[in-house]
């Protein structure tokens, strides 16, 4: 029997978490007759490739406009909004380079990060590990969001008024710090509250200068 790996794939960082007829035919063709196609909350789906294959497949579900990441312990994609304001006004660039710096690096545990366009937050950012929401032509950051559980809470303003090169920065000193110090299994959100905000603030400071 071929062995096989899972991945997650989307439609990439644009207007909502939609595929096109061709992705979705590039999808169909290595799924078997009673095979199925795992849909996440988090705009992904989860399909089983032939391991001796997966690089060839990669570049197939890429050259059909795939975006694709690794599943488990890894940064996820980014969630986003559906812009519908349009794609500079709500900083889908800045929301697809973000993405491209982030998704796929290995942490101590799967990290949600999601970015919205607006104040309306239809992005989600507020419940998530990390959660960026652009206000007028700046971006607020927010960490240590939970969406599930009887202790689901909404995360804390870590950082406001942040430049795309700032956001940029700082995210990445905020993964960087979390795969340093975090332990094993230990989620983003445990992992703020062992540390505390006030010394993961100063630890980003530290890197960023």
């Amino acid at each position: 029997m071929e062995k096989k790996i899972k991945i997650a794939v989307n439609g990439g960082i644009g207007f909502g978490a939609k595929l096109t007829a061709r992705q979705l035919l590039a999808l169909a063709k290595y799924l078997g007759e009673n095979e199925e196609l795992e849909l996440t909350t988090f705009q992904q789906l989860y399909i089983d490739i032939p391991v001796e294959r997966k690089d060839e497949v990669i570049k197939e579900f890429e050259e059909a406009g795939l975006s694709c990441y690794p599943v488990g312990n890894y940064v996820k994609s980014l969630r986003t909004c559906n812009f519908c304001k349009g794609e500079i006004e709500e900083g889908m660039p800045v929301a697809s380079e973000l993405n491209k710096r982030i998704a796929g690096i290995p942490v101590p545990f799967t990290l949600k990060p999601a970015y919205t366009g607006c104040p309306v937050g239809c992005g989600e950012p507020l419940v998530n590990d990390i959660g960026i929401m652009k206000v007028n032509d700046y971006y607020n950051l927010y960490i240590g969001g939970k969406s599930k559980g009887a202790d689901a809470n909404a995360g804390t303003l870590f950082k406001e008024r942040l430049t795309p090169d700032e956001l940029y920065a700082t995210v990445e000193n905020l993964l960087h710090i979390y795969g340093s110090l975090g332990k094993k299994r230990e989620p983003f959100h445990k992992f703020l509250k062992r540390l505390g905000i006030d010394e993961v603030s100063s630890l980003v400071q530290e890197k960023t200068s």
